[in-house]
């Protein structure tokens, strides 16, 4: 198999009502775009949710970490690449490249996935579905070249905001859906602070569900004058994610 077939290509619009006050595509619409691309790719090789669902296990995003230097804008077509860099026992690295119109890239990201039980919601061996025909993806000479997503550990952290997850935080899987978490993150800063600088990179990493009625508390330290490491706890107790926010 050659490399054009390893690697899924989806073209997209930035629509007005997916661009932020300043005309540019908001992350978390990016982040839903390339948890699509995930699906459409996977989908088509017969790693899909659907042929997951029928055999009891499902796809769990576990991290992910996007670096852009710029952002689409309102109008403007761009579109996604998307490849497998590895395959593991337990999970998979998933990258993605970000083109504008002209076929340039402006960002890239990185993000792990677990296959899990629907039963039990534990990570399930990746070669008990189709064998290893997973590994027959796998694009490693393909470059990303952002870092991968770091640990992030919050040691003085401050809380500054809480929040009673809601009706449209509830995602199929009946928890609180990945990008709401990046929304709700964001929105912890201010007006001020998108209009003087622009958000380069944002990792994520996905420790426990949180579910409707949950009570998420945002904890953040800030490590520089652009980095702020945020951790993510859900009724007072419980790590729900951590999560890195690079301005510049």
């Amino acid at each position: 198999m050659d490399a054009k077939e390893k690697v899924g290509r989806y073209e997209f619009v930035a629509e007005p009502f997916h661009v932020d006050f300043a005309g540019r595509l908001t992350m978390g619409v990016l982040g839903n775009h390339l948890l699509n691309c995930a699906g459409f790719h996977a989908a088509d090789r017969g790693f899909g949710i659907a042929v997951l669902n029928e055999n009891h296990y499902t796809w769990v995003l576990s991290r992910l970490a996007v670096e852009m230097t710029d952002m689409p804008r309102a109008y403007e077509k761009f579109s996604i690449e998307t490849w497998v860099e590895n395959v593991y026992r337990l999970f998979t690295d998933r990258n993605f490249a970000v083109l504008n119109a002209e076929g340039k890239p402006i960002g890239y990201a990185r993000s792990v996935w677990a296959m899990i039980s629907m039963e039990t919601r534990k990570p399930a061996d990746l070669f008990l579905l189709h064998g290893d025909e997973i590994t027959s993806y796998i694009c490693a000479d393909k470059p990303c070249p952002i870092a991968k997503a770091g640990r992030v550990k919050v040691g003085d952290a401050q809380q500054v905001a809480e929040y009673h997850t809601r009706y449209s935080d509830i995602d199929l899987n009946g928890h609180v859906n990945s990008i709401k978490y990046i929304e709700h993150i964001l929105d912890l800063f201010p007006l001020e602070m998108y209009r003087e600088k622009t958000l380069h990179r944002f990792e994520v990493a996905y420790a426990a569900e949180s579910h409707y009625g949950d009570v998420l508390g945002f904890y953040w330290e800030q490590k520089s004058e652009n980095e702020y490491d945020i951790e993510v706890r859900k009724n007072g107790t419980e790590t729900a994610i951590r999560s890195k926010v690079v301005f510049e």
